[in-house]
């Protein structure tokens, strides 16, 4: 087969995520080898092309100047935002083309180092910034905070200003606390990341719940009869629910005479009355905590993404299996338990056990490349294909994919498909 444009470069990326706890956008890191130069207008083209209507927005991060330069100087105003770093643009060369850019209509986004900000003679040409906070700058971040849910008053001597502006993008933001300061109080475009293990660390002395609104648009898909494999969907997109679903289904109360190793099968066997009743057992513990959604969200990409790196032809079976192994990889983490003990609580096939404890077995390949692609750590994309033979170009069509089709839904969840 020939080489495309997109078999020419190697992704990663990092998810953007709004005031709501959803999917506001996502930052796709593009490497590529200077001594094979990458088409910038095909590779332009072929993004539109794999990127829907309905998808987040998309915010390209060109590792490599030359791409980034072209990029530049072939773009339009429908391009994808491009991400211009405040290093590259001391290069007056460099700064032209933005300038250009940005008259032609193209959105571009300035980056810089901590503590960094645009000189005031480039910074029309930006969207947005995407700002990576100094220790003291998020301290003061913090104590702004601290002040107002304390309920100080604003003309209070000493009064410390927040660095953190409305409609920025905040990168690299470690704490919980002022996460929800950059969306909720100063109004941030966004956050680029999230900080799990603070969000999750404030669990440490109680258990995870599922989510509440999982569980009512569950039940409320039983009460309108709608299809198994729509139930499923909602089921999956759950990881908690998910595990305590399979725990339940193999639970020694319920007799059954076989193990129950897949979400589906245990769909088929105790069948929707049964799930809504066990549901509505769920419900008066489930959380309402929109700071666990990006958690959520993340587990389940990495699942979806996993699913989309099998071959056509594998049969659903496999696919639901393989996504199992992506959905419970890190179910340490939302469980506060070592991951073979959370294993070992209901039947999991030995594929997907080898795969997340040892390393081996078929789907290896697909949890490590999954895993991979979530950093800007282009490069291991390439290692990775080499090692275990997979396609480059089928790998990035699957990303992307998975990723063109991750904005939530009030009705459906997640659209992945």
């Amino acid at each position: 087969m020939a080489k495309t444009v997109l078999g020419s470069v190697s992704l990663g990326y990092q998810l953007l995520w709004n005031q709501l706890r959803q999917l506001g956008g996502v930052e796709l890191f593009v490497g590529s080898d200077d001594t094979a130069p990458v088409d910038a207008p095909h590779l332009l083209s072929a993004l539109d092309e794999s990127w829907s209507g309905q998808a987040p927005t998309l915010l390209l991060s060109v590792q490599s100047p030359r791409l980034l330069a072209d990029m530049l100087d072939h773009g339009t105003a429908d391009s994808p935002w491009i991400e211009v770093h405040e290093s590259l643009l001391r290069d007056p060369a460099m700064a032209q083309r933005a300038h250009r850019a940005h008259q032609r209509g193209m959105k571009l986004i300035w980056r810089g180092e901590p503590g960094q900000r645009p000189s005031a003679a480039l910074a029309p040409c930006f969207l947005r910034n995407m700002v990576t906070l100094t220790a003291e700058e998020a301290l003061a971040g913090l104590r702004v905070s601290l002040r107002k849910h304390n309920g100080a008053d604003a003309s209070q001597a000493g009064k410390v200003t927040s660095p953190v502006l409305a409609g920025e993008i905040y990168e690299a933001v470690a704490s919980r606390v002022l996460t929800e300061h950059c969306l909720d109080e100063q109004k941030a475009w966004g956050v680029a990341g999230w900080p799990m293990e603070d969000v999750l660390h404030g669990y440490r002395q109680q258990r995870i719940q599922p989510g509440h609104r999982a569980i009512v648009r569950l039940t409320e898909a039983i009460d309108a009869d709608d299809s198994v494999e729509h139930i499923e969907l909602i089921l999956s997109e759950e990881p908690i629910l998910a595990y305590r679903f399979m725990r339940y289904a193999n639970s020694a109360g319920l007799g059954l005479r076989t193990g129950i190793d897949s979400i589906r099968h245990g769909l088929m066997v105790l069948g929707l009355s049964q799930l809504r009743s066990w549901l509505l057992e769920q419900l008066p513990h489930a959380t309402s905590d929109l700071n666990l959604q990006p958690v959520r969200t993340a587990l389940v990409l990495r699942a979806r993404l996993m699913e989309q790196l099998l071959d056509a032809g594998d049969g659903n079976d496999l696919r639901r299996e393989v996504y199992l192994c992506g959905l419970l990889s890190q179910m340490d983490l939302m469980l506060g338990e070592p991951l073979n003990a959370a294993l070992a609580r209901f039947p999991v096939s030995e594929r997907v056990t080898s795969a997340i404890l040892d390393h081996s077995g078929p789907y290896v390949p697909y949890l490590e490349m999954a895993t991979a692609l979530e950093s800007s750590n282009t490069q291991a994309t390439r290692v990775l294909c080499d090692l275990h033979r997979m396609n480059l170009e089928e790998v990035n069509r699957a990303l992307l994919r998975t990723l063109a089709n991750a904005r939530p839904h009030p009705a459906k969840g997640l659209l992945l498909v």
